[in-house]
């Protein structure tokens, strides 16, 4: 571990700066709570008036104490709290915690404060967690720098999840959601204003403890994507999933969160791309993070999507199968060497086709879940079981039902979740170690999220190539269309056959040279957008009125003032559909694909997936897939299937022309890309390309 990483997570020794002697208050609590977990290193309550403090020796000041401290609790508010920061930092303390609000959260005056204790805290090596956090706490090393009430309502326990969250409250309601299912948690970390130590920061720290199984973050902004990124890789290669929830999906929400946070929120579906990209699932709420954390820790790795449904109520095996749809999941259809077996082992009136009801013979024959499992443990069809028990209680041998699944679940390393709304049925079943929810929605939304989550993990990472820098103008700004498309022409995407003319003359021989129909499209670095002022004529199918089309666009050009950098002439390219392909550098995470549906509406439609490069070409089409305009790419009412490939290899070349550029190229829009049926191609017929000032 760093430096910051050990005096972060598990300090030697601590001083809590506005100690209280009362274990409620906010200054009692890390000490109360310190004692109380056994924390092994050195206390230090700092608090003038008193002489002890919680059975500990109080001292007046900083500079009173024995030694330096390695970690800091400031919980003094106001000017204090940054004369604290300031002594701390002149001492040598490592990392302080500054629980403190009023900072950033408040405004300008406030920020100017927050920023000033950052700059103190950076020039002397000191780390800086907050303000205005719910604070850090290790229950692995007793380390609580925390005032969190969770910590009282819902005693710890040490376990195999970290918490990591930019928000105090939604740290502590992960926490309880996680204790309330029985879980161990070791870390719940809260980053509050993020004025130096972020989201990322400890996630990479807690990444590093080999008891952490499943990490789950809550974030409002992410302002430092490459070290989560550095988390992410350093996660899958050693097995460790990573949860997230990402506010501010909504317009109204991202105000939200940079009222709260003084931050500004991340645009919502460049964060779904980036999440993607680097195998962190993404969730909508906190209840969500905690909701598949018991097949995480049990180490759920479905081969596939498809599904088997028990149960002893024929209504919950419709029910099931109902919601299985909704959540994307296959139900199995299992063998006939299966139904065979089951048949042989379930009464004659229960049913052996999935989903398969046991019917209330449950009651009479407490051995049924015994018989039945292990049958399924044998069909490769099966890759998770769903079991639910709507009835169940006196008369029913709930133990050996739990005994039996949690065997099985074992034997056949089978995700098994078990759907039982009474909570004395479903509390036998999670003190067997079995996966247990009140409904089968959430069930089967835990089996859903695991068996995408683990196959994106298990997908191979497109690696970055060393591509050689494009040949680019000198200037910034938009290039005209023709430098645009010769630009990704030299790159070797298929662009629409074209001729720059800058007299009727040469008009007139372009016709010539490329025959009927064509388009003629004025061409200004100053106009790209130029169907808006009538400046693009298509279907021209001689050379009087090619000509005669130039002159009005090139005359045109000049009334507007814009640049006369030509008119094109292009062939008229039929395609079967028209998309889009684009690329920008967003300003936290770097370059980013569009992919999808184009023409006029592409805005308002807003039919793309998004991409974090690099990418490859199977990976563009399983995005294409989930569009809305997927059934028209595949074919549909007598329509061939369209070019999906030569989109996507489109889309790849983009995203490495725009990483190759290194920042040079600020944008790229291609729209059309006409697409032809399957195997002919895709064309480039409009094209606009914006450069950067070579830095």
């Amino acid at each position: 571990m760093t430096d910051f990483l050990t005096a972060a997570l598990a300090p030697q020794s601590i001083a809590v700066i506005g100690a209280s002697e009362n274990p409620h208050k906010i200054g009692g609590r890390p000490i109360a709570y310190m004692q109380r977990m056994g924390y092994r290193g050195k206390l230090y309550p700092i608090n003038p008036s008193r002489r002890e403090l919680q059975g500990l020796a109080c001292y007046p000041s900083l500079a009173d104490l024995p030694e330096v401290p390695e970690m800091a609790i400031v919980i003094v508010a106001g000017d204090q709290a940054i004369a604290a920061v300031e002594d701390c930092a002149a001492r040598g303390v490592r990392c302080a915690v500054v629980i403190a609000s009023g900072f950033g959260e408040t405004g300008p005056a406030g920020k100017a404060q927050q920023d000033h204790m950052r700059d103190v805290a950076r020039a002397a090596g000191m780390r800086l967690v907050g303000p205005n956090t719910q604070g850090l706490a290790n229950f692995g090393t007793g380390a609580i720098a925390s005032f969190s009430t969770l910590f009282t309502e819902m005693p710890p326990a040490d376990g195999p999840v970290a918490v990591v969250s930019q928000s105090g409250g939604m740290a502590a309601m992960a926490y309880g959601l996680l204790r309330e299912r029985g879980l161990g948690v070791r870390h719940v970390h809260a980053t509050g204003n993020e004025a130096d130590v972020g989201v990322a920061d400890l996630a990479w720290a807690v990444a590093q403890d080999p008891e952490v199984k499943l990490l789950l973050l809550y974030l409002e902004h992410i302002a430092n994507p490459a070290l989560l990124a550095a988390t992410a890789a350093h996660a899958r290669a050693r097995g460790l999933p990573i949860v997230a929830v990402k506010a501010g999906r909504t317009a109204g929400g991202a105000l939200a969160a940079s009222s709260h946070t003084g931050s500004l929120a991340n645009e919502d579906r460049v964060v779904d791309a980036f999440l993607r990209r680097h195998g962190i699932w993404r969730v909508r709420d906190p209840h969500a993070l905690a909701l598949a954390a018991p097949g995480y820790l049990q180490g759920w790795q479905p081969a596939g999507r498809r599904l088997v449904i028990v149960s002893n109520s024929g209504a919950s095996c419709v029910m099931g199968a109902d919601a299985a749809e909704q959540h994307g999941l296959q139900i199995a259809t299992l063998s006939e060497a299966t139904r065979r077996e089951l048949a042989a082992r379930l009464p004659g009136f229960a049913t052996t086709t999935n989903p398969i009801d046991i019917t209330a013979a449950l009651l009479s024959n407490s051995g049924l879940f015994s018989e039945v499992l292990p049958v399924l443990a044998q069909d490769d069809a099966a890759d998770m079981v769903f079991i639910h028990i709507p009835v169940s209680g006196a008369g029913y041998d709930v133990e050996r039902f739990a005994r039996d699944t949690a065997t099985f679940a074992k034997a056949s390393g089978k995700p098994v979740a078990v759907a039982a709304w009474q909570e004395s049925v479903a509390a036998v079943f999670r003190a067997a170690g079995v996966a247990t929810y009140a409904n089968e929605h959430d069930a089967l939304g835990a089996l859903a999220q695991i068996a995408d989550h683990m196959a994106m993990l298990r997908e191979p990472l497109p690696q970055a190539e060393a591509l050689p820098m494009p040949a680019l103008p000198g200037a910034s700004g938009l290039l005209n269309e023709a430098d645009s498309l010769a630009l990704l022409a030299a790159q070797g995407l298929p662009v629409v056959q074209h001729r720059l003319c800058r007299t009727a003359d040469a008009a007139r021989a372009a016709f010539a040279e490329l025959g009927g129909p064509v388009a003629v499209k004025a061409c200004s670095r100053d106009v790209p957008h130029k169907s808006e002022h009538g400046l693009v004529a298509l279907n021209l199918n001689d050379a009087d009125a090619v000509a005669t089309t130039f002159t009005q666009q090139w005359n045109q050009l000049a009334a507007m003032g814009a640049a006369q950098d030509g008119v094109l002439v292009a062939t008229m390219r039929r395609g079967r559909h028209e998309a889009m392909v684009g690329a920008h550098i967003d300003p936290q995470f770097g370059p980013v694909v569009a992919v999808g549906d184009g023409g006029k509406y592409v805005e308002a439609m807003r039919d793309v997936a998004l991409l974090v490069p690099p990418f490859d070409q199977a990976e563009v089409v399983a995005a294409l897939g989930k569009l809305r305009i997927a059934p028209l790419l595949a074919g549909t009412r007598g329509d061939p299937p369209l070019d999906v490939q030569a989109l996507a290899d489109v889309a790849v070349q983009v995203g490495r022309l725009i990483v190759a550029a290194q920042g040079r190229i600020a944008s790229i829009d291609l729209n059309p890309v006409l697409l032809s049926a399957a195997g002919e191609g895709a064309t480039i017929v409009d094209a606009l390309v914006e450069l950067k000032d070579s830095e």
